[in-house]
């Protein structure tokens, strides 16, 4: 079983849930809830291992939050 880390955030515009995984290509996808939205990153995950482990473009590593005055 492999784990992937995906990031999830709300377009103001449409109200969908968008989510990728950071530096896996073709790997992102959209819904209307969170629910939809793992179900969905799952299936596109799983159709674009079919070819084989990804070589991943960058590492997903955290947040940060940044101050500013």
């Amino acid at each position: 079983m492999k784990v992937f880390t995906a990031v999830v955030e709300k377009c103001p515009e449409t109200n969908l849930f968008v989510g990728y995984v950071p530096g896996f290509p073709g790997a992102h996808t959209q819904a209307e809830t969170l629910d939809e939205l793992n179900k969905n990153l799952k299936e596109v995950i799983e159709m674009l291992l079919e070819d084989g482990d990804p070589k991943l473009e960058a590492e997903f590593i955290g947040t940060q939050n940044v101050m500013v005055a």
